[in-house]
């Protein structure tokens, strides 16, 4: 894994791509075919301009009614409401909710940090068609064929700490079906599926860090790994089939 460093701080519609091949570049280390590419959602959501002022934003009932329960923003809250399909659990500034795009996650996954003043990020509107052109760029501009990856970092169900997980994913087979394989006493494999595409957001996220690191994209290289038409959406449970909900 190899950390893209002297990434500067992304302002809404930049080129992310331009700015990673410079980078690149500057470093003497460029990309190669069979590489994945890893961009934190931070920085997609900002180069998108999914970003909102609280300023500006005016809370419903509703949401008024639900910041007093949790103890939150009530601005937040309605940004929260407006980015979820519902609310599946609240707690002592915390809601838990499954977004509009099929993630269950807290707070909708909008997020104060590495933003300035009051300004919050929200989730890329469609990270895998954004992976997808984001590679398909590559390959126009400099000819090497990548995977990418756009990442966060989610809590889990009955587990402490954050783990990185994928948003969007092109070019690699985001979720692995071994169903039907052998193990090594040949027995034949009923329900195993890997998520690949988590596995590698995880690896990435121990080098992006979670506070000032600075760094928001990474290379897995020497990595062999299935090619797919997949996406990370791909690994979004269905309700009928969660047993938690």
């Amino acid at each position: 894994m190899i950390p893209i460093h002297g990434i500067p701080l992304i302002q809404p519609g930049d080129d992310l791509v331009k700015i990673i091949l410079e980078r690149l570049r500057i470093s003497g280390n460029p990309l190669k075919s069979g590489d994945v590419l890893v961009l934190a959602q931070k920085i997609v959501s900002k180069a998108e301009e999914a970003m909102v002022d609280l300023r500006s934003c005016h809370p419903s009932r509703k949401a008024i009614r639900l910041a007093r329960s949790c103890g939150k923003d009530a601005r937040l809250v309605e940004l929260i409401l407006r980015e979820s399909k519902k609310v599946l659990r609240q707690g002592p500034n915390l809601l838990i909710t499954e977004h509009k795009r099929g993630w269950v996650c807290a707070n909708a996954g909008i997020d104060y940090s590495n933003v300035p003043g009051e300004y919050v990020t929200l989730l890329p509107k469609d990270p895998d068609q954004t992976a997808k052109k984001i590679r398909r760029r590559i390959k126009a501009l400099i000819g090497r064929d990548v995977a990418v990856l756009i990442i966060d970092s989610y809590g889990r169900p009955f587990r402490k700490g954050a783990v990185g997980v994928a948003l969007g994913s092109s070019g690699i087979t985001a979720l692995v079906d071994k169903r039907g394989e052998e193990d090594l006493f040949s027995y034949r494999l009923k329900s195993t599926e890997i998520a690949l595409a988590d596995e590698l957001a995880s690896a990435a996220s121990l080098l992006m860090g979670q506070t000032n690191e600075g760094i928001p994209t990474v290379i897995i290289r020497g990595l062999k790994y299935p090619k797919g038409r997949s996406k990370a959406r791909d690994l979004i449970r269905p309700e009928e089939m969660d047993l938690f909900r």
